[in-house]
């Protein structure tokens, strides 16, 4: 299978599904991670050019240790909308990686580039199998199953599918480590580092499951549904 994970930021995909990522990707499935906004706010110092360009090398450091495709969308940092311009390229992420599953960022969602970025993908489900809708990619002839990440801190949100990626949490510290620029920042900001935060979270969601660590999702079921979908066990 193919599996996609869009995030609005160039870390969110490691934070809250890079795991299942993992886990899908050592089954020998396909990964592609699309990053709509290109992080260049993200930096106390840098410039906003300085910072995009290191923050996309960091993406594809990342991407590497699950053999991933990362597909750079390039809109700036905290202005995120749904234009014809972002729905495009979404529609154009989804039909490039030719996706069975799209894990997206839920409604609820701190974060109004979270927000957005969801909700884009979300209403990308049903053009990107429609013919006359022309992007730089073919449609797609099915219509993949999508399901809503959680929400760091899991503010907001409840999981109705539970992964125990206590096999893979290691890979997913990895991943989320080469995002190396942000860990002064975030340090900064909330006093805290993006590996202990997201460990945090991953253990606070494998407990009702019962599971050393796991990640949180529930399934987008808007019409037309594509059937109910189990991740992996």
């Amino acid at each position: 299978m193919n599996i996609l994970a869009i995030g609005a930021h160039p870390d969110d995909i490691e934070f809250l599904c890079a795991g299942t990522l993992a886990l899908y990707a050592k089954q020998g499935h396909k990964i592609f991670i699309a990053v709509a906004t290109n992080g260049n706010v993200g930096s106390p110092t840098l410039s906003k050019t300085e910072i995009s360009e290191i923050r996309k090398n960091e993406c594809l450091q990342s991407c590497k240790l699950i053999n991933a495709k990362l597909i750079w969308m390039n809109f700036d940092d905290e202005w995120l909308y749904d234009t014809p311009e972002s729905r495009n390229k979404f529609i154009d992420a989804i039909r490039e990686s030719q996706a069975d599953i799209v894990f997206i960022h839920n409604k609820n969602d701190y974060h109004p580039d979270h927000r957005n970025a969801g909700k884009i993908a979300e209403d990308s489900k049903i053009p990107v199998s429609v013919r006359l809708v022309e992007t730089n990619f073919n449609h797609l002839k099915n219509i993949p199953h999508m399901f809503y990440m959680d929400s760091i801190g899991g503010v907001g949100f409840e999981p109705e599918h539970y992964v125990d990626i206590s096999s893979v949490i290691d890979i997913k510290t990895e991943m989320l480590d080469c995002h190396i620029s942000q860990n002064d920042w975030l340090i900064e900001l909330f006093d805290d580092t993006p590996s202990n935060m997201m460990r945090k979270q991953s253990s606070y969601r494998g407990y009702i499951p019962g599971f050393k660590y796991a990640e949180g999702f529930r399934q987008v079921l808007t019409y037309p549904l594509v059937g109910s979908y189990k991740l992996l066990p």
